[in-house]
């Protein structure tokens, strides 16, 4: 729970809730597991964009099991997902033994994937499958050249590496940890440069032409340094501000390469296509190995990687375990 204190500062605490505080809905879940994403480290400061309301329990996603249901679709002893634009912002989130949430943030969990390894995947598996989408969408394809992706050792990033590789994409990865350049490597990277590469402060409206499509979760002089480096007709997706939300462009780009750059919203698209996302998650991800990328906490231990993540020393992804 983030609380502010009495010197106006906030400060997290475990504590104990009744039935009474767990929010209106039709849908009551025992949580397994849940993740830790850069939204939830900023709501666990009382970010007041992300902690709408204090006080506020953060967890941006979650998987567990039905208790209660009052909807027909879903019943008790169901495995599902809870994601929402407000689930863990405006409503409490998953850092919590028991949710009550409205049924359409509620999702069953796809074939193949246990509750623990949907949290493995959680929000950051899902931008960066969402990413690829838009890629493929575009018709960016293996042959065409590298595909970058930036803050690989990142959520979205390190599964932006992995997906796109085992795909057939040659993945160039971009990291400001050079200790992780062989981790990176073994997730499936054909080459790691750091952030100096991609990050040019000439202001020249085009660099050289070298990424057929980029992953890119920082934001900031990265992102419009990868746009101007993108290939003729090429993809570039957007779904970070670590580095900044100011992006110094032209539109030379845009309008001399036919560049696209496709934001990627995760909170608010459909239903349906959120499903369809998960279910490709499971179907074409969920039989791979991805414990070399899961660190595993409880809430007791989630304070450190708290401070981890905010301090850009995490790499891969931090599950919560609540069982």
């Amino acid at each position: 729970m983030v609380r502010k204190s009495s010197q106006d500062q906030c400060q997290r605490s475990i504590e104990n809730i009744g039935p009474d505080d767990l929010g209106q809905g039709e849908v009551t879940i025992k949580v397994s597991f849940s993740s830790l994403n850069y939204k939830d480290a900023l709501g666990a400061t009382g970010h007041p964009g992300v902690a709408a309301n204090l006080p506020h329990v953060p967890g941006i996603d979650a998987a567990g099991v039905v208790v209660e249901s009052k909807d027909p679709y879903f019943n008790s002893g169901d495995e599902v997902l809870v994601f929402h634009a407000k689930f863990g912002t405006a409503a409490f989130g998953g850092y919590s033994q028991y949710v009550r949430v409205p049924r359409d943030w509620v999702y069953p969990i796809p074939r193949g994937l246990s509750l623990r390894t949907a949290m493995v995947f959680g929000t950051a598996g899902f931008t960066a499958l969402q990413s690829i989408e838009q890629i493929e969408k575009h018709g960016v394809t293996p042959d065409q050249g590298e595909v970058l992706v930036t803050g690989a050792t990142g959520g979205v990033g390190t599964f932006a590496v992995r997906m796109l590789a085992g795909l057939g994409y040659r993945v160039v990865a971009v990291t400001g940890k050079p200790d992780r350049k062989e981790w990176l490597t073994s997730l499936g990277a054909a080459g790691v440069i750091g952030r100096g590469d991609v990050d040019d402060n000439s202001r020249r409206p085009l660099l050289s032409a070298r990424w057929a499509g980029a992953v890119d979760s920082v934001g900031g002089n990265i992102l419009a340094t990868v746009i101007r480096s993108t290939k003729l007709h090429g993809c570039v997706t957007a779904c970070g501000l670590v580095a900044g939300v100011e992006v110094p462009l032209t539109v030379h780009p845009f309008i001399l390469r036919g560049v696209t750059l496709q934001g990627i919203d995760s909170a608010n698209i459909s239903y349906d296509q959120r499903m369809q996302i998960w279910t490709r998650l499971a179907k074409d991800f969920g039989s791979d190995d991805l414990e070399p990328m899961v660190t595993e906490t409880n809430l007791e231990g989630l304070d450190t990687h708290i401070d981890d993540i905010l301090g850009g020393r995490i790499a891969g992804r931090v599950v919560v375990n609540l069982e």
